[in-house]
């Protein structure tokens, strides 16, 4: 009634679709987005009151209720409250069947349906994206096209930068040298390096493609799983798993990629997502073969990378290499062109580009180099357990990169060395550090709306514009 029969949700209806029109009417836009903001903190604050006698209040209910959230407002369709109703309605009777069903014999072989509950909505979403991509009562989105702030053309940086690239190299090659007392900061400089890569994968597809992702963690877990098994249970050479892995994470990202570029914005995300919880559920659940919830142990690495300064050094080899490919990508045609099809899906495919098989490409390509990170992370950590596949490490690599800036080259990098470095201080300095990180990364993203290497790109191309003289003006 609010959204359909009054001035309010006439005016919130029309911000949605045209946001700067209704800013030249006079409207106060982040007035009427602010109070559209707080009324739904309000409804939420009170379903999770109205909760409480169902489930008592724990720290768990945050990724549990918006999971959830999310997903129903997906399979019933942007915009549409009845639609997020019915798909409210069937998601928890299916749930509540799979446990009332417990485990059925079928043909000789027992299936357990209560164990679906933990990924029941998760199949519905991807079933009902496959099969109607806008959800049960949506309305199809209109061709996206990039709504970000106009982008100079890639470059490739100057002697000064290449400068600046090699003094890092050399800082990096040295460091278990200037730090042999301290075997810590060796292996923390690993899980940096981890990172970094894992970053600049999921920027791949975020900035010059656009496509988000709330699963990208699902192929840096699936390469670490890879790893790990196919050095315990096939017994495998440490080398030749690490060429394994990302290959057989490029096959999955193969498949899954194929549905999820069929959509676009929200729904892209968010069977992204559905994907990632489906592989979740299989390795948390598959004890004989993935360990369950304990996940598996004895990962090490060869013995001539015992010496975890050996094992540094392979992956700060494998990790450059595989940045610097990423990065030669986006200066090839392949990354113009993915760029192209970011910024105007119309106008690329008007000139011949295959936008969709573009977008399949980067998808597939992103997911492999994720997967060789998750694979040099299993071997650096002799185990791996479901949660390198969860719902957060996919939040963390999304932090990563929005914290270093999208849409700059080295923003994943910065990201990725900046999280990882502040939650590992934070959390030997302080009980309270997931308090004082979180407030930290709010006070970053504040300050520097661009990101922090956004906010130095800035600063250098204003500087640069400055000293340049205008054409026709006095020296």
């Amino acid at each position: 009634m609010l959204l359909t029969r009054t001035r309010f949700g006439t005016l919130v209806r029309a911000a949605t679709q045209d946001r700067e029109m209704v800013g030249a009417l006079g409207i106060h836009q982040r007035w009427l987005f602010t109070s559209v903001f707080a009324l739904g903190c309000a409804l939420a604050g009170l379903g999770g009151a109205l909760q409480l006698p169902r489930e008592p209040a724990n720290l768990g209910l945050d990724l549990l209720t918006i999971g959830d959230a999310f997903v129903i407002v997906v399979v019933g369709g942007m915009g549409s409250i009845p639609g997020a109703y019915v798909a409210a309605l069937m998601i928890a009777e299916i749930k509540a069947l799979c446990v009332g069903l417990g485990t059925v014999e079928l043909w000789g072989m027992s299936f357990a349906f209560s164990k679906l509950t933990l990924v029941a909505e998760f199949l519905v979403m991807a079933v009902v994206l496959m099969v109607r991509p806008w959800g049960l009562m949506g309305k199809p989105q209109s061709t996206p096209r990039h709504g970000g702030e106009a982008e100079a053309p890639l470059r490739l940086g100057a002697r000064a930068q290449l400068l600046v690239w090699v003094l890092c190299g050399l800082v990096l090659w040295a460091l278990p040298l200037l730090t042999a007392q301290s075997p810590y900061t060796t292996v923390l400089a690993i899980d940096l390096l981890t990172a970094a890569l894992f970053a600049c994968s999921l920027h791949f597809i975020m900035g010059p493609a656009g496509m988000h992702s709330f699963g990208h963690a699902a192929y840096f877990g699936l390469g670490a799983y890879v790893a790990a098994l196919l050095a315990l249970r096939a017994n495998m050479p440490m080398e030749l798993t690490l060429v394994c892995a990302p290959l057989l994470t490029g096959v999955a990202a193969t498949v899954f990629g194929w549905f999820c570029v069929r959509l676009s914005g929200v729904y892209l995300a968010m069977l992204t997502l559905a994907f990632g919880q489906i592989l979740w559920s299989i390795c948390f659940q598959w004890d004989n073969f993935t360990g369950g919830s304990n996940g598996l142990t004895g990962v090490w690495p060869s013995p001539w990378l015992a010496d975890k300064r050996m094992y540094y050094y392979l992956t700060l080899a494998l990790c450059g290499l595989s940045v610097y490919a990423l990065r030669r990508m986006l200066f090839a045609p392949f990354g113009y062109a993915l760029r192209a099809s970011r910024d105007s899906v119309l106008r690329a495919e008007a000139i011949g580009m295959n936008v969709k098989h573009l977008q399949w490409a980067g998808f597939v390509v992103a997911a492999a180099f994720a997967g060789l990170a998750g694979a040099l992370f299993a071997f650096s950590k002799g185990s791996i357990s479901p949660d390198a596949l969860g719902v957060s490490k996919s939040v963390d690599g999304l932090v990563m990169v929005l914290l270093g800036g999208v849409q700059t080259v080295v923003g994943p990098l910065v990201g990725a060395i900046t999280f990882t470095g502040l939650q590992d201080t934070i959390a030997r300095s302080t009980d309270y550090w997931r308090a004082v990180l979180g407030g930290t990364i709010l006070l970053l993203v504040m300050v520097f709306p661009q990101g922090l290497a956004g906010f130095v790109s800035s600063q250098l191309q204003t500087r640069t514009q400055t000293r340049t003289p205008r054409p026709g003006s006095a020296k």
